[in-house]
């Protein structure tokens, strides 16, 4: 069994465990959901799992308070805790998106959801086109000198975007994203890899990746068709784009790469992330003890040059 490992964030002091625990739709969903997310959050910590994402707008604050009512008991230092900004969280008008009033108002939302005096890290949950990147910049800045947060990052940013905060940030003696949150999974991987690890890669800012198991496709759980419940065959947006007879037979050779290495294809598709300097950590989902005991033993797994070889093939066809 693999032990935990743990990657800087890109250039900066922080270090993450290889694979984290999200919330998104997972948590908040049932109002019975008390006893679940505090069984997978402790699975997943004495799993060496130090990393907790979460954001406002998952089950609009619910999310955040189920975790964090888990989290606390758990010792604050040994926890590296991140939220998100950006979604509207109610009718009102500068109830959503970057601005300075919003960034400032929704830190102490979470703050007090979260059930903490700080976050570790605290993202833009996507670009706002709205407002000036001096203000974005100078609004995460503040959140960081007030002590509510110890970094900040961006999430689902074009790599262009990025690059501007950066350097905005770092001429003006401000402090910059260290990190960036991205879909990246062996079925969506272009856009990552072509236009966002160049730069950030490069700039020293890490990716912690969401739904690196394309909601659950990687796992091999669509092998025989679509499963009644699961989160792919619910969502018929997503399922369009992710569940196609291609990419399940791709999945479906996966199997024997998995079988031979002695690890299960949701850790196969964990480690081919981690395979990447550029990638500080993996964020999965959770319904169950068993998966979160199952993805975290991914850590540390390193797959060989042969390996790699073997799944580009079956990706690439």
């Amino acid at each position: 069994m693999s032990r935990m490992e743990y990657r800087n964030l890109g250039r900066s002091g922080l270090k993450v465990s290889e694979v984290a625990l999200g919330g998104w739709e997972t948590y908040g969903i049932n109002q019975d959901a008390s006893a679940m997310v505090r069984e997978i959050v402790t699975a997943a910590y004495d799993g060496g799992v130090n990393f907790f994402d979460q954001a406002d707008i998952y089950a609009k604050g619910r999310s955040e308070e189920l975790m964090g009512a888990a989290l606390k008991e758990f010792p604050r230092h040994t926890l590296v805790i991140s939220s998100k900004v950006y979604w509207p969280m109610s009718d009102d008008v500068n109830d959503r998106g970057l601005s300075r009033k919003h960034v400032l108002h929704s830190i102490d939302g979470s703050l007090k959801r979260l059930g903490t005096d700080h976050l570790d890290i605290y993202f833009a949950h996507r670009y706002d086109p709205d407002v000036p990147m001096e203000e974005i910049v100078m609004a995460f800045d503040q959140v960081i000198r007030d002590g509510k947060a110890l970094y900040w990052g961006t999430s689902m940013w074009p790599a262009a975007r990025i690059a501007q905060a950066v350097e905005f940030a770092r001429a003006n003696g401000l402090h910059a994203p260290v990190t960036e949150q991205p879909e990246y999974s062996m079925i969506r991987r272009d856009r990552v890899e072509q236009e966002i690890l160049p730069y950030t890669e490069s700039a020293g800012v890490g990716l912690v990746v969401w739904s690196p198991l394309a909601m659950g496709l990687l796992t091999g759980k669509y092998d025989a068709g679509k499963p009644e419940g699961a989160r792919l065959t619910e969502k018929e947006n997503w399922g369009k784009n992710f569940l196609t007879e291609e990419n399940i037979q791709k999945v479906r050779d996966l199997k024997p790469i998995a079988d031979e290495l002695g690890i299960t294809r949701a850790q196969l598709a964990l480690a081919w992330l981690l395979r990447q300097k550029g990638v500080s950590s993996v964020i999965t989902g959770a319904t169950k003890v068993q998966q979160i005991e199952d993805t975290v033993k991914a850590a540390g797994v390193r797959l060989s040059s042969d390996a790699v070889e073997q799944i580009e093939t079956i990706l690439k066809r």
